[in-house]
């Protein structure tokens, strides 16, 4: 039973932060139709930057505040002057050039930062441990555990409670329907990108310490979202909330019983529930 606790609250950690990454990334296909593959570069790109601001200012809080920021600002240019011009030309043509985005922004990180892994030490007020069930366990990957349902909670008050909420809800059920009652779409959709940008930026500040920092940690995380995404539904937030959670356990007990099998188990989910509902487990839109 401890081990079963222990695994549990291992892939409660591991799927919130999965989840933070996904999140933006559904939420731009729900209203833009645009699978930005680019977006897991943002999460890689928070990372370094967390790892800089820490040896310039010593604070892995600041760095929690900027660099998300910086993230989030880099987002909306890359909206308004690469996605918006090629916006009307088709979903191939968006696929092609975030994709070349990806590789763009990866290969600049290596220039700029080297290959080398890096890490960022785990600021001192979380350095301890926490007795759980007779196990001792990282007082930081409880903070992971935490703060991830403070933002999942944030943006469930912003989504259902705001006027912000209700206009990203209206373009995600029907676009052309929202456009023709007033909504300023390139500006909603030029801010969507900020946000899903910044939560992509936020998970890298908060994993750097957990997971450590690497040139491939963007494309390490590009599966996983792009199963959160498709096996939660295309554009459905709350999708995204549940396929995480599914896709944190199979991977923390995937790996405790069947170790060699483990890194199959969210294709077997995603393959099962695309034979069951095509269209994902919250999706509207075959």
């Amino acid at each position: 039973m401890e081990t079963f606790v222990i695994q549990f609250i291992h892939g409660l950690v591991y799927g919130l932060l999965l989840f933070l990454v996904a999140s933006g990334l559904t939420l731009v296909f729900g209203m833009m139709s645009v699978l930005n593959i680019a977006h897991v570069s943002f999460y890689m790109l928070g990372a370094y930057l967390s790892y800089t601001m820490f040896k310039v200012m010593g604070n892995f809080w600041l760095a929690l505040i900027i660099c998300p920021i910086i993230v989030a600002f880099l987002g909306i240019l890359m909206e308004r002057f690469i996605l918006r011009r090629v916006h009307a030309a088709g979903h191939v043509q968006e696929f092609v050039i975030t994709f070349g985005i990806l590789f763009a922004l990866n290969e600049a990180i290596i220039w700029i930062w080297g290959s080398e892994n890096l890490s960022v030490p785990v600021p001192s007020a979380l350095s301890g441990s926490l007795l759980i069930m007779g196990n001792i366990y990282p007082a930081y990957r409880l903070f992971i555990l935490f703060f991830s349902l403070f933002i999942l909670a944030l943006l469930a008050f912003i989504l259902m409670k705001t006027r912000l909420g209700i206009t990203v809800r209206a373009m995600v059920s029907d676009r052309d329907m929202a456009e023709a009652l007033g909504t300023n779409a390139p500006f909603v959709f030029m801010l969507v990108m900020g946000i899903g940008s910044w939560l992509a930026g936020l998970a890298g500040v908060i994993a750097a310490p957990f997971l450590g920092i690497s040139s491939g940690m963007g494309l390490d995380f590009l599966t996983d979202c792009f199963i959160v995404t498709v096996t939660g539904g295309l554009g459905s937030l709350w999708g995204a909330v549940v396929a995480s959670f599914l896709i944190g356990q199979l991977s923390s007990f995937g790996i405790l019983f069947m170790p060699r099998f483990a890194i199959v188990f969210g294709f077997l989910l995603m393959a099962v529930v695309l034979v069951i509902k095509p269209s994902g487990l919250f999706g509207e839109k075959a």
